[in-house]
């Protein structure tokens, strides 16, 4: 099986598409064989990515999903099965991470919607591809955060931080209820990742300080064992690794992709 092949005749779902982790995601799936079913609340967004991803529609489909939502979610899954025939991994980017703050200034009604969204969502867009999941194994990735670990110093985002925690309890769980159905159930942990909000924060940070935008970033890298921060598409491909048959002994583990920053 050459790399190209890594997930041929695969159909993967990846919540959660826009213009970063989750478009990377979608093109590692496309590159390596597989059919991408794609989900966001943004149409347009999704009508984009398929676009450039593949131009044909042969190899993508998409469906406008809020995964707060249990009949979008039955629906996204539904999708892949009446396009593709069936869904062999969904790959979890979907997520509420704009929300900043500690405990002492936290608004617990906007810590409710988070976990809602990134916990409870997660697990409603699981349970709706279980149906097909179960015909033929397949598997579950969560992408998390190193946050949920170890908490940053420049941020703090401590209810993005406890509800991916949560999704990482949650993961040993469902490792062990779905494994014998050879469902796999794995995490990946992206630290500082290069992509559009990681390129938000140097830009804001830089113009806030009045400093280069070279000298923001040279803060992050100078923390990481590789002397560049890891991208989006590092991130997807391991993603792709673990949705892939490749992984097929691989279940109830994180994975952290970090270029070094924290090692565990």
């Amino acid at each position: 099986m050459g790399n190209g092949e890594l997930l041929a005749g695969k159909t993967v779902i990846v919540s959660g598409v826009g213009a970063g982790l989750g478009h990377q995601v979608a093109a590692a799936v496309v590159r390596d064989g597989g059919n991408a079913v794609l989900g966001a609340r943004t149409e347009a967004n999704l009508a984009k990515s398929a676009g450039e991803l593949d131009p044909a529609g042969t190899r993508t489909a998409y469906r406008a999903t809020d995964i707060t939502d249990e009949t979008q979610c039955a629906a996204l899954a539904e999708l892949a099965r009446e396009r593709f025939g069936g869904v062999d991994a969904v790959v979890h980017v979907a997520a509420w991470d704009s929300y900043f703050g500690g405990l002492e200034d936290a608004d617990f009604d906007t810590w409710r919607e988070v976990v809602d969204v990134n916990l409870l969502g997660t697990l409603r867009m699981t349970r709706a591809c279980l149906p097909a999941l179960k015909e033929r194994g397949g598997s579950v990735v969560i992408i998390g955060t190193q946050s949920a670990v170890a908490a940053p110093s420049q941020v703090r985002q401590a209810a993005y931080a406890a509800s991916k925690g949560a999704l990482t309890s949650a993961m040993y769980s469902l490792a062990r209820e779905l494994g014998p159905h050879r469902i796999r159930v794995n995490t990946v942990l992206p630290g500082w990742m290069w992509g559009p909000p990681v390129q938000a924060y140097v830009q804001f940070t830089a113009h806030t300080e009045g400093v280069p935008e070279d000298e923001v970033l040279g803060r992050l890298t100078e923390r990481m064992a590789l002397p560049e921060l890891a991208t989006d598409g590092d991130v997807a491909d391991a993603a792709v690794f673990f949705a892939s048959d490749r992984a097929r002994a691989i279940t109830g583990q994180q994975l952290l992709v970090n270029a070094g920053e924290l090692m565990h």
